[in-house]
């Protein structure tokens, strides 16, 4: 932002703080510095193998022309009874075949080695095996799902995208704007809000087993409306796109009899302002484009709008109400990451 555009300026309280028009060519500049969301390439560029074997997965292995061995609880018995339990240890018994270690095995590297033992009892044995069921490999999901139950890795890949499909998102606690991957005792951070804007997004990421998912509640994330309107209310990101315009409609919009003249401005850095200068953002709604203008400029949280009764010359008074509400914010956001991270524990 060249410093032609800022206005430094201080408060009555000794607080200083930035005066910043909100003007088409800020919304330009801002989008132009701002980072097209990526996936780390550790995630990127993971791609599942063939599914392999584990403890806990049931097979139905089926030898053709002997019904003894395929079904040995009978034919009229469901494909379950059947199956053959991968047992804890990773080993698999079989009938002539005995114990045979299948965990870690691909589908056909079992049935291979199936095939070259029975061969000593059974005449060239046409061997089959299918997955009835899957319990080796699971992904986990907590936070603000509609359901958490795991997930099981499969023969067919499940994608990020797949997973958050079936466990559902609650769209009034869920924030997609920082989900976070638990692998292999790393964490990634995916904004799965803009993802699903870029062409790369979470249909591109494979998961495996062991991973777990955790979609943050939006509790933490909030902008603050205050001042003439007609709902003063803090305001949850569900999304990390929030205009300004959006934050002044959920709050039911300029109370017409006492906002007046350039009132409407977004105060950032609330938390700090006690450390470090504020940025504050006006806009002009007496222009017609105003709310044109308001509609591209996209609101963070933690930021306060404020629509006051009259101009810049009131800020002694508001900055002043500011600071100690700084301070509320800062404790509030604190007190809700612990929460969230007790929650995840």
């Amino acid at each position: 932002m060249k410093s032609a555009e800022l206005n430094d300026r201080q408060s009555a309280t000794g607080s200083r703080y930035q005066l910043v028009p909100i003007t088409p060519k800020l919304i330009a500049m801002d989008r132009a510095s701002a980072a097209v969301p990526g996936i780390d390439p550790a995630i990127a560029a993971y791609r599942p193998e063939d599914y392999r074997i584990g403890p806990g997965d049931s097979l139905y292995i089926t030898v053709w022309e002997h019904p003894e061995l395929t079904s040995p609880a009978g034919s009229q018995q469901q494909t379950a009874a059947n199956g053959r339990l991968v047992r804890t240890d990773g080993t698999l018994f079989y009938p002539y075949v005995g114990l045979l270690h299948a965990s870690g095995l691909t589908v056909e590297e079992l049935r291979v080695a199936i095939t070259d033992r029975l061969t000593k009892y059974v005449e060239k044995p046409q061997v089959d095996i299918s997955i009835v069921n899957y319990a080796s490999q699971r992904v986990t999901l907590g936070g603000a799902f509609v359901k958490t139950d795991p997930q099981d890795i499969t023969v067919t890949p499940l994608t990020l995208a797949q997973a958050v499909g079936v466990a559902g998102v609650n769209a009034q606690l869920a924030d997609l704007s920082d989900v976070v991957l638990r692998r292999d005792n790393h964490e990634y951070h995916l904004n799965l809000d803009a993802l699903s804007h870029s062409p790369q997004g979470a249909q591109d990421i494979y998961l495996k087993g062991g991973d777990s998912i955790y979609l943050p509640y939006n509790d933490r994330h909030e902008a603050y409306v205050l001042g003439e309107v007609l709902r003063p209310q803090a305001i949850a990101f569900k999304t990390s796109d929030l205009s300004l315009t959006q934050v002044l409609g959920r709050a039911g919009g300029l109370n017409q009899t006492s906002a007046k003249g350039k009132a409407v401005y977004v105060i950032r850095g609330v938390e700090n302002m006690e450390k470090a200068p504020a940025t504050i953002y006006q806009l002009d709604n007496t222009s017609p484009s105003a709310f044109a203008v308001g509609a591209q400029f996209a609101v963070k949280p933690g930021d306060v709008v404020y629509v006051g009764p009259a101009d810049i010359t009131r800020w002694n008074r508001f900055i002043s109400q500011l600071l100690p509400l700084s301070g509320l914010i800062s404790n509030a956001a604190n007190a809700q990451y612990n929460l969230d991270r007790d929650r995840q524990l």
